[in-house]
């Protein structure tokens, strides 16, 4: 759900060592999940500049900030390849789900260092497929829609298996790891995730992608699909592994 991702990069964010008064960068931001939450931790000393290369989440970021009366938060259109010298140094990087998406993680890690303070910290989240859903007993339905997932994200060109290399990638991008975690999201007939919403926000993309079609996915119908096979024999998943790190540049 919404709010276990939240709690998860909540927990992530403040375990790394993010506290009021930091200048944050958050690349690739998106609508600005993650920049509202840092918002919260940096306080109204603080700062955080949320990047994104696609002009349109950075409007609606925009607006989300207006509406919650955060003057602590600004959006630019930047790339991680090329990113403006103007955004001047940070305390601190923040990112979720960046690196699976970069042609080369380690390239993008090492052009970040460039607006980060020495002895700055870098703080990531990025989701795994790795031997991913683990169900017992087996449940086909759930396993099938984490192919239809993974397999869409994979044909898009990013790295599925992103989690486990993300230290590599720290380390190899010249940085000092700290820490690494990974936290599980557990399914049960009364413990759910909101896979059918992000199934049907990528039905799109699915298809693109040429993994399955709307026929086959019947999305109207696929959460009780879904709960019902959870149901069966009181059946448990785990759906999905979460991969957390926190390094510095060397000072």
């Amino acid at each position: 759900m919404k709010d276990r991702a939240e709690d998860q990069t909540r927990r992530l964010l403040l375990d790394a060592g993010l506290q009021e008064g930091m200048r944050v960068l958050d690349i690739g931001c998106g609508r600005g999940d993650v920049s509202i939450l840092a918002a919260q931790l940096v306080g109204m000393r603080g700062q955080v500049v949320g990047i994104d290369r696609e002009q349109a989440p950075l409007e609606a970021g925009r607006a989300r900030v207006s509406n919650l009366g955060l003057a602590n938060v600004s959006f630019e259109r930047a790339d991680l390849s090329s990113l403006p010298t103007e955004l001047g140094a940070f305390d601190a990087v923040i990112g979720r789900r960046v690196l699976m998406y970069q042609p080369d993680a380690v390239a993008a890690l090492m052009h970040v260092t460039d607006v980060l303070k020495p002895g700055g910290l870098i703080v990531l989240q990025e989701h795994d497929s790795t031997s991913m859903p683990i169900c017992a007993p087996e449940m086909p339905l759930h396993e099938r829609v984490s192919r239809w997932i993974w397999d869409t994200v994979e044909r898009e060109g990013a790295d599925i298996h992103m989690g486990l290399h993300l230290a590599p990638a720290l380390v190899r991008a010249g940085f000092e790891v700290e820490h690494v975690r990974a936290e599980a999201t557990i399914l049960t007939p009364d413990q759910s995730h909101p896979i059918a919403a992000i199934v049907r926000a990528m039905l799109g993309r699915i298809g693109a992608a040429d993994v399955a079609t709307a026929e086959e996915i019947d999305v109207e119908t696929l959460d009780a699909r879904l709960s019902a096979e959870r149901h069966e024999t009181n059946r448990t998943c785990i759906w999905e592994m979460v991969f957390g790190a926190w390094a510095r540049k060397p000072g």
